[in-house]
């Protein structure tokens, strides 16, 4: 597999990967299966541990992108954003491949193909080598939907956000109080805590940062999705 140098946050499907390389993280995007999910790789660049979120389609893809030869990092964790079908096809696949542990919210756990190794609340933390992720439930989308938080100490924070938050608006939901439930989530966890410099990347296309979507939350409250 190709693995570009070059981020902009956008990746095409079955097109390269895309690596962004922090001070002691790597981040490795890559769109796999027929809806355009993002699947992205972290590595800590200290240890070459490696924590994968959302194992979602294409796991031979996946594979290439873990890589094949000597130095290829070492995947611990597989971490499910929510439940829906779409984000954890290749689950079963990648974690028996590598041994990985995975990790879900306990009110998305039930529909995996794969019990959870680990359950993560609202608040709890997961590493990947030296580096630590927040994990922030932000409830609407499912039930059981992250978030995951990587305060970058050389830079601004990183958070990979499912199928919660895109550019241009928060995760279709099903009835308007999953829409308030999620909305107001959106707001009070991430958009009130975090700076306006923060990457964010979704579930699907390309990413953002919380600056450019922030003078749009009343629109998108106000058209309730």
């Amino acid at each position: 597999m190709n693995v570009v140098d070059t981020y902009t946050g956008h990746v095409d499907p079955g097109g390269d990967a895309a690596r962004r390389t922090l001070g002691a993280l790597t981040i490795t995007k890559l769109s796999v299966g027929a809806m355009d999910n993002n699947t992205y790789l972290l590595t800590c660049r200290e240890s070459n541990e490696a924590l994968l979120i959302d194992a979602a389609a294409d796991p031979e893809r996946i594979s290439d992108l873990v890589g094949h030869g000597p130095d290829r990092p070492a995947l611990r964790t597989i971490v499910t954003t929510h439940r829906h079908p779409d984000h954890w096809q290749a689950l079963g696949a990648v974690a028996g491949a590598y041994g990985a542990n995975t990790a879900a919210h306990p009110a998305d756990a039930e529909p995996l193909p794969v019990p959870p190794d680990f359950l993560v609340e609202h608040g709890d933390t997961l590493t990947v080598g030296a580096c630590t992720l927040e994990v922030i439930h932000l409830r609407g989308h499912t039930p059981g939907s992250i978030a995951l938080l990587y305060r970058d100490p050389d830079g601004p924070p990183h958070l990979f956000t499912g199928d919660s938050l895109f550019p241009g608006g928060v995760g279709k939901t099903t009835s308007p109080e999953d829409f308030r439930s999620l909305i107001d989530d959106v707001e009070q966890r991430v958009f009130a805590v975090l700076p306006d410099e923060t990457w964010f990347y979704p579930g699907h296309g390309d990413d953002s940062t919380l600056g450019a979507e922030r003078p749009q939350l009343t629109e998108w409250r106000a058209r309730g999705w």
